[in-house]
């Protein structure tokens, strides 16, 4: 008998969301809701990461500076826009994101604590939260407007990057 774990059905709602043609906020509102927190130090390395097809502007931007993901070297050392260059050579992209580096932080949002990378140069926050031991779905929220034109809130996912 297939016993089907919660794991997997969140691993399953996941990967659905990411690779639907269009994601609905609510939906990722309710896979949110059932996904474990984070400590800061569970966020340290490299990490690959896309986001779910809401439309977001933010998600333009990241196309055309060839987003690759996040590094994050200690909790007071994180770089949120690890590029892509023309030779394909990763780099910390510091001209966008308000100066480009970041730390990570114990952040309440939505009625929990978990591991959020604050922007050291604009009030923006990134939350995380676990959906396995690879992959973390993350919600950008804060003063966007400034940024993106809109305040809706940015949905991503990184996976930890093996290379």
């Amino acid at each position: 008998m297939n016993v089907v774990s919660d794991d997997d059905v969140l691993r399953s709602r996941f990967e659905l969301l990411r690779d639907a043609e269009s994601a609905d906020p609510a939906d990722l509102d309710a896979l949110w809701a059932d996904l474990a927190t984070l400590r800061p130090e569970e966020m340290l390395g490299a990490w690959r990461g896309g986001d779910f097809p809401t439309g977001h502007p933010a998600s333009g931007l990241l196309a055309r500076i060839d987003w690759h993901g996040k590094r994050f070297d200690a909790l007071l050392d994180g770089h949120p826009l690890i590029c892509r260059d023309e030779d394909g050579a990763l780099y910390s992209n510091t001209k966008y994101a308000g100066g480009g580096y970041s730390s990570l932080w114990e952040v309440g949002f939505r009625g929990e604590t978990t591991a959020t990378m604050v922007y050291d140069a604009m009030a923006v926050f990134d939350h995380f939260k676990r959906v396995d031991d690879t992959t973390v779905m993350g919600i950008m929220n804060g003063k966007l407007e400034a940024a993106f034109g809109t305040a809706d809130l940015y949905y991503f996912w990184l996976e930890r990057d093996q290379g």
